[in-house]
């Protein structure tokens, strides 16, 4: 799995993990080394890094006061540099974050007597050059070599924070543990009042826009915020009813940009996509916002998501897993060829439809076991090349050679065909071109997990206070301290009360 999206386990921490990263990370250009001023009269003959990888002869690397020297017999020479962040375009990596809660970047605060909630700044507040993330959850560059960190362990630039917010407690072992802990998560990363109450204030503003220009139109809100199934920095999905001769996107993006409703930067008129849409971000939460119009597919859809919520009670835990696991590897986005959220629901879907188990409907399965099964089925088993997802009639897989037989001629199904059970005629997973990469990562949390409920785990070094679901799963503090931020100003006094006892009581 590419050390950019996965990382290493706890087990496999230590000097050599860190050099050998360092290494990797500087032949593959992500990092790079500075030769001391002392020895640049032999760089001609110093072997290059590549060569240490591949073993020069008599080269021997070692370590000392966060340093990386190595000694080849001639000479030597030292090394020092940073992990560079190509998102970011700067030599910090993206769970490099603030220092503390409240800290440079962190969490806004209140103004005093004011009562007005502060503008959200992230970790951009200070540095005016720096670029705004597109995603606050993204682990992306979560290992950490001696590039970054010295010889020491990974961990030390967390300064405390462990990435998994939601276990304050230890749990059983195996797959029973793993159950307790996806319960925790789901706790956790559910909806809270104050980040819903924050929605509906963005929902609000957009709706004032909208009915300004168009009195009589009609807004509604679709997708995981109507549904429930959101998480801290998912977008907010609206769709516009009423009578135009052509879609006014421009006419709408332009009354958003004046009244400054969206981020400068952020806001977007895809007119040539499948379904034309406004994409924005809030200026003020920077919650991402999508606008369509005239489509009544997305209003069906939430109805359908809520049906197979009450049908299977394990539904919004996997799937608030997955997409979690998916967003932090930036593969959520079918803009960018990604699975997206009804893609995946249907995925899930399908998975406990044709289930083995007769008992998947039940609230008492074990939530664990269901979740390393979905990743294998997924991740290993599932034949991409000839099979296809139905969702319609209790569910089944339909050969793709048959579905391509009703279609038109040069057109063949995609690559994760899933039948629209709304619109059969429609391919829902039809622009998700990397979903093999999805596949691969699929692979890599089914032999993660599998690896962390065996038997065996109990050997590894402090197994009973390491994180389970953490070993495929992360929160950055980025977004920790965001729902922060949210619940000190739109929460009200008395939950604000009860969270800071919970947590001083832990």
């Amino acid at each position: 799995m590419d050390p950019r999206i996965a990382w290493f386990q706890p087990e496999q921490r230590g000097p050599a993990n860190n050099l050998w990263m360092q290494i990797w990370e500087t032949t593959q250009g992500f990092g790079y080394l500075h030769v001391n001023n002392s020895y640049t009269t032999r760089a001609q003959t110093t072997p290059s890094v590549k060569a240490i990888a591949n073993g020069a002869p008599g080269a021997v690397l070692s370590c000392k006061n966060g340093t990386l020297k190595f000694h080849a017999g001639f000479g030597d020479f030292k090394t020092q540099g940073m992990s560079a962040s190509i998102e970011d375009g700067e030599g910090t990596n993206h769970n490099n974050r603030a220092t503390g809660r409240g800290g440079v970047g962190g969490v806004g605060q209140q103004q005093p007597g004011s009562g007005v909630p502060v503008q959200w700044r992230g970790l951009t507040e200070g540095h005016p050059n720096k670029r705004k993330r597109v995603n606050k959850a993204s682990t992306f560059g979560f290992n950490s070599s001696i590039l970054n960190t010295g010889c020491g362990s990974n961990t030390d630039r967390y300064e405390g924070y462990t990435g998994t917010p939601w276990k304050v407690r230890n749990y059983s072992e195996g797959v029973v543990g793993l159950h307790e802990e996806i319960k925790d998560f789901y706790e956790y990363i559910s909806p809270r009042l104050e980040e819903e109450n924050m929605r509906l204030e963005v929902v609000d503003r957009i709706k004032g826009v909208i009915h300004d220009l168009w009195p009589s139109a009609e807004v509604q809100v679709f997708g995981s915020f109507s549904t429930g199934l959101y998480l801290p920095t998912s977008d907010i999905d609206l769709v516009v009813f009423g009578k135009w001769e052509t879609l006014p996107l421009w006419t709408l993006e332009e009354a958003l940009r004046k009244r400054n409703i969206a981020d400068e930067n952020s806001i977007k008129v895809l007119d040539k996509a499948t379904v034309p849409i406004i994409k924005l971000t809030d200026s003020f939460t920077e919650v991402k916002v999508d606008i369509s119009f005239n489509v009544q597919s997305g209003v069906k859809a939430a109805r359908l998501i809520k049906e197979f919520k009450e049908k299977y009670p394990v539904l919004p835990y996997l799937v608030l897993v997955l997409k979690q696991f998916l967003l932090q590897r930036d593969l959520n986005e079918v803009f960018t060829g990604g699975i997206g959220s009804y893609s995946l629901f249907l995925m899930a879907v399908s998975f406990l439809q044709l289930h083995y188990r007769e008992d998947v409907s039940s609230p008492n399965i074990n939530y664990g076991v269901l979740l390393i099964e979905f990743f294998e089925l997924y991740g290993r088993n599932f034949n991409y090349l000839k099979t296809g997802i139905r969702i319609k009639d209790g569910g089944s897989y339909v050969a793709k050679d048959e579905v391509q037989k009703s279609m038109m001629d040069g057109y063949r199904p995609s690559m994760l065909y899933i039948e629209d059970p709304l619109q059969p005629e429609n391919d829902v997973g039809r622009s998700s071109y990397g979903a093999m990469q999805v596949k691969q990562a699929f692979d890599y949390a089914y032999m993660v997990l599998s690896h962390a409920v065996s038997p065996m785990a109990k050997y590894y070094p402090n197994n009973e206070n390491e994180s389970i679901l953490g070993r495929i799963i992360r929160v950055t503090q980025e977004v920790d301290e965001y729902r922060d931020w949210i619940r000190k100003n739109w929460g009200t006094p008395s939950q604000n009360d009860s969270l800071n006892s919970m947590f001083f009581s832990l």
